[in-house]
């Protein structure tokens, strides 16, 4: 089966081109891996192009190894790439491609939630031997673990009055709003001064203070047929309470301080692991994990006034620093004071979903919850328009799988 390498030379922090012939091709080399092309991306989209030119030299059922050293926004661009695109000479029949990953970008989100760092040593990110896991279980062979990628997909509507066709995008790791979104659109402007992630912790501070005025309506878990809420007294998700068989849909109204929604991840950075029963309670089918905070939940917060955002951000940051702590913020409850603890029987801190899908209406008067991050990739939600996301699982003998 054919095997490719390709390499974003500028993602992160622009070493993947050194780190694939220093490391990478002599393992291969070793292990006796023949690798047929070595190809560098050189703009926007390339790696799309890149994989469709070998797609197209391969045997309809013939697989498609791709060595990629990039981040989850390379991964991103190639499988949106190809799902707009026709390939020669298949006869409509799917591809069905094989990663072997190179963490070589800012987060790696994917990445490191295949292969997790103990907690407390997310330095032995950086380490060669950890950079190349993946790699090591594609040497294996018959014995190496897949893992199919589930897909979230997608729909950007106009409003209903300009006809325009909806847009789809596809996102293997995280869909969000609200402060996610708004930081990974602040940040970028900080990339050139902080390849790292320090760059997205300094857009956080300039957003923490921000809520974002839309309406969400959640859709059932299709084999279950509901809707379901993680129960930080029992550890198990239950039946959400605002849901019947009549109407197996859940409504939630903002204002929104936080709304992400992830796939095939129980984290965006090696140590902060956001949706972290995607992991803890596997689901068994494809499903969105969305983690949703609403400053109204707060029993001391009634009104939307500077000093109630003000007061709120702390909390805020003490939920995203929970997060860091192996996902701890979804035990968080608020005490009748308002202070977050891991006792009691209080209102939840974070509401953590796992659903089939979600649908987003933001208010059209405000500019900031029009923001959708989708893998890193920003867009903006029309005035009038709205943002639909369902989890797909990709046909047998088709679609991605990673070496884990």
């Amino acid at each position: 089966m054919p095997v490719i390498a390709i390499y974003n030379p500028v993602c992160g922090d622009q070493t993947a081109k050194s780190f694939f012939k220093e490391q990478v091709f002599p393992l291969c080399e070793k292990s006796s891996i023949s690798v047929s092309s070595i190809l560098g991306t050189e703009r926007i989209n390339h790696v799309g192009e890149l994989v469709q030119q070998a797609l197209e030299k391969t045997q309809v059922n013939e697989v498609l190894t791709i060595i990629l050293g990039s981040g989850d926004g390379t991964l991103h661009e190639m499988i949106n790439y190809l799902s707009s695109t026709e390939l020669k000479g298949r006869a409509g029949i799917p591809p069905e491609i094989h990663l072997v990953i190179i963490p070589c970008g800012t987060a790696n989100a994917l990445y490191s939630s295949l292969f997790p760092a103990n907690p407390g040593e997310s330095s032995d990110t950086s380490s060669i031997e950890y950079r190349l896991q993946s790699l090591r279980s594609f040497i294996k062979g018959p014995d190496s673990h897949l893992v199919p990628l589930t897909l979230a997909i997608t729909t950007l509507s106009s409003p209903p009055s300009t006809r325009l066709r909806p847009k789809a995008i596809a996102s293997t790791v995280v869909v969000s709003t609200s402060l996610h979104a708004s930081i990974l659109h602040d940040s970028e402007r900080l990339r050139d001064e902080m390849p790292g992630i320090e760059r997205f912790k300094v857009a956080a501070e300039q957003n923490s203070t921000k809520w974002y005025n839309s309406s969400a309506k959640i859709l059932p878990v299709a084999s279950l047929g509901v809707v379901q809420l993680y129960d930080p007294e029992t550890k198990e998700f239950i039946s959400h309470p605002d849901a019947d068989e009549d109407d197996p849909f859940v409504d939630l109204y903002g204002p929104f301080a936080y709304f992400v929604s992830t796939v095939n991840v129980d984290r965006l950075e090696p140590a902060f692991r956001i949706t972290p029963l995607a992991k803890d309670i596997t689901p068994s089918e494809a499903t969105c994990d969305l983690v949703v905070v609403r400053p109204f939940s707060d029993p001391t917060v009634s009104m939307d006034t500077p000093e109630a955002r003000e007061i709120f951000s702390t909390k805020l940051w003490d939920i995203m620093t929970a997060a860091y702590e192996n996902g701890n913020h979804v035990n968080l409850q608020y005490d009748e004071e308002g202070n977050l603890t891991t006792e009691g029987e209080g209102p939840l801190v974070v509401e953590y979903i796992r659903c089939g899908g979600w649908e987003w209406i933001p208010d059209d008067m405000d500019d900031d919850a029009h923001l959708i991050c989708l893998d890193g990739a920003i867009s903006t939600i029309e005035k009038g328009g709205r943002a639909v996301c369902v989890a797909a699982t990709p046909q047998a003998k088709a679609g991605f799988m990673v070496h884990a």
